[in-house]
């Protein structure tokens, strides 16, 4: 598999771009039910319905779609990093590796914003600007090595969670064993593991605590800003340390398959055909499994434990599986008018993104939607939005270079005003045009 050393060509972009966009829309599906449901976003027990069409709805998605397209996102931004750095070195700007740092920290302050204007909780700008400044002193390793480091990262944070895992399982053992003993004669140590287990198997906030929630999420801004600023703040510290190697690792990943040829549609079919066959033969068994165990066991935090063994693997596999769909599909050359609009809408990425942020806000919080709709009418507003998307990003830049927040991100980047409509004068002697 031969790597890329040259400079992308338009059609190598629009392929990443393509990749990126059907990424967006696949984040939509999973984020809009902490959106819309908050803690309810893994147990359907807690809110939406966990019957009928609610309970169908989580389990495709579930097996479908947990944690490929988060995946999928960090992937194609590894391979945004060395298109982007690639350009830089072509042209030898001499303060390319500035304007690499400023535009990542910039990237934290969307992410920022996104969380606490926007109150998305679920924001991941904010660990991608992180993670990036990280990736850069990697950037001219071969694909293969950023391979191996890639997925030895994941290791990594798989080991991590086993280790997570096997402590649970313990404490859940622990606390058994000490519930059969009668209270009177319990020693200090198995009370204790009896009340650590009853904390940690909650698997979400009771009716009566979720009906709360709902009147704190739609009494108002401030009111949802209070409320969920707690969990921003954890979100925003210990979950960057606790899945940083998963986002980084992918990243990594993304990398290599950009020099592999993989992202830019330089590889055979038959490489993608084998990614589509293993990947989901791998990912659709361990995910189908591992829904079947939660479902059987009611939900409870002790299933989802045992169940998230095989998660890391799972996942991994099905992402490949979707990026061997999607490279057999560009292969093909079929529908080239929904390749151009998904393009489109991953060059807009950024705006997108935040957009998804800002629908959420209004219908949630503003018209107190926030737990009130079933799970699967939560899917008639993603429908909405991506139709709306798919058709208004590419007659927008059929006016406009980029989209609103990309435009702004470079002028804060760059420090100048990049021209914005087609119909504007260049950029100054030097500047170099950079993908979102």
């Amino acid at each position: 598999m031969a790597e890329t050393t040259v400079a992308p060509t338009s059609k190598r972009l629009e392929s990443l771009d393509f990749f990126r966009g059907v990424a967006l829309f696949g984040i939509l599906i999973m984020n809009i039910v902490g959106m819309g449901l908050g803690a309810a976003y893994d147990n359907p027990t807690i809110a939406g319905g966990d019957t009928g069409i609610n309970l169908w709805t989580w389990l495709v998605v579930n097996i479908g779609f947990e944690g490929t397209q988060r995946a999928l996102f960090s992937i194609l931004f590894g391979a945004g990093v060395i298109l982007l750095t690639g350009r830089f070195e072509s042209s030898a700007k001499a303060d390319a590796t500035d304007i690499f740092f400023r535009r990542n920290l910039l990237l934290i302050g969307f992410g920022l914003f996104n969380a606490w204007i926007l109150l998305w909780d679920g924001d991941i700008l904010y660990y991608y600007g992180i993670a990036a400044l990280f990736l850069y002193a990697f950037r001219k390793l071969p694909g293969r090595k950023l391979l191996v480091i890639g997925v030895g990262a994941l290791l990594l944070g798989a080991a991590w969670s086993a280790i997570d895992t096997q402590r649970l399982l313990n404490l859940h053992d622990e606390a058994r064993v000490a519930e059969q003993v009668a209270p009177a004669a319990r020693t200090a140590e198995q009370t204790k593991a009896i009340e650590t287990w009853k904390e940690k198997s909650k698997t979400g906030p009771s009716k009566a605590e979720f009906a709360e929630l709902r009147k704190k999420n739609t009494a108002s801004y401030w009111s949802a800003l209070k409320t969920r600023a707690t969990l921003i703040k954890h979100h925003q510290s210990w979950w960057l340390y606790r899945f940083f190697f998963d986002i980084f690792g992918m990243m990594m990943i993304g990398m290599a398959l950009f020099k592999l040829g993989v992202l830019t549609l330089e590889t055979r079919a038959r490489t993608y055909l084998a990614m589509l066959a293993g990947g989901y033969a791998l990912g659709l068994t361990g995910n189908i499994l591992e829904a079947r165990w939660i479902m059987d066991h009611g939900f409870t935090k002790i299933a989802y434990t045992e169940a998230s063994i095989t998660y890391d693997i799972s996942r991994l596999a099905m992402t490949m599986g979707h990026l061997g769909f999607l490279g057999l599909f560009l292969k093909s050359g079929i529908l080239p008018w929904f390749r151009r609009s998904m393009a489109a809408v991953g060059r807009m990425a950024l705006t997108n993104y935040l957009t998804h942020s800002l629908v959420a806000l209004i219908v949630f919080v503003f018209l107190g939607y926030w737990g009130a709709l079933e799970r699967h009418q939560l899917y008639f507003i993603v429908f909405t939005v991506w139709a709306v998307q798919i058709v208004v990003s590419p007659i927008w830049l059929k006016y406009f270079h980029f989209g609103p927040v990309e435009w702004f991100w470079r002028a804060l980047t760059y420090g100048y005003k990049p021209p914005f409509r087609k119909s504007d004068v260049g950029p100054p002697a030097g500047a170099i045009p950079v993908p979102a």
